[in-house]
C-alpha cells in the first residue's frame, strides 16, 4: 500500500475494502489516516501500516514538535513496536484516534498485587464489534508477571472479569 496526494488535498490512502478514510493529517513526507476500523501510517513515503484500534495500546500528541507517538499492544518482557510522525493539522485526527482507541477497550480493571504496585486487567475488541475480545495485562513497573503470587492473582482477577463482562 502506499499514499500520494490528489488535487482535492485528501490523500489516497489505499485502506482496506469496506473502510473509508475519515480523517488524516500529513507533511511532505508522512500520512497518517484514520478509519472507523484502524489507523493508517506512511512514513517517508513507505509501505502504508494499517493498526486496528484494538492492536493500538497508547497515542501521544507533542503539540509543541507535532509529533504523534501510537505504540502498538505487546507482550511483557518486549519492547513494544512505536511509531512517531510528525503532521500538521491533526485535530480531526487526534479526536478519531482518541475516541477509537478509547471504544477498542470494553473493560478494564486494576488489582493490587503489592504496595503501590498493581496489574490491570484490560479487554479490548474492534470498535465494530465484529471480533472476539481479546484480554489482556498491564503490569506496573517492578510486577514480574513470572512470580507465581503475581500469576495467581492475575488469574483470579482474569476470570472475575470475565464472569462480570459475560453476566452484562
Amino acid at each position: 500500500m502506499r499514499f500520494s496526494l490528489p488535487r482535492s488535498g485528501r490523500p489516497d490512502l489505499d485502506v482496506a475494502r469496506g473502510e473509508r478514510l475519515l480523517a488524516w493529517a500529513e507533511t511532505a513526507d508522512a500520512v497518517a489516516g484514520g478509519t472507523r476500523d484502524a489507523l493508517y501510517l506512511s512514513l517517508h513515503g513507505g509501505p502504508v501500516r494499517r493498526l486496528p484500534w484494538e492492536q493500538v495500546e497508547a497515542a501521544d500528541w507533542d503539540a509543541e514538535t507535532g509529533t504523534l507517538r501510537v505504540s502498538e499492544l505487546g507482550s511483557w518482557g518486549e519492547e513494544r513496536v512505536e511509531h512517531r510522525v510528525e503532521l500538521q493539522g491533526a485535530t480531526r485526527l487526534l479526536e478519531l484516534v482518541r475516541e477509537r482507541v478509547t471504544a477498542s477497550v470494553v473493560y478494564q480493571h486494576q488489582v493490587r498485587v503489592a504496595p503501590r504496585r498493581h496489574l490491570r486487567v484490560v479487554a479490548r475488541r474492534a470498535p465494530s464489534g465484529r471480533e472476539e475480545l481479546r484480554w489482556f495485562f498491564e503490569y506496573d513497573e517492578g510486577v514480574d508477571p513470572a512470580d507465581p503470587a503475581v500469576r495467581e492473582v492475575a488469574q483470579e482477577a482474569l476470570t472475575a472479569a470475565r464472569q462480570q463482562v459475560e453476566g452484562r
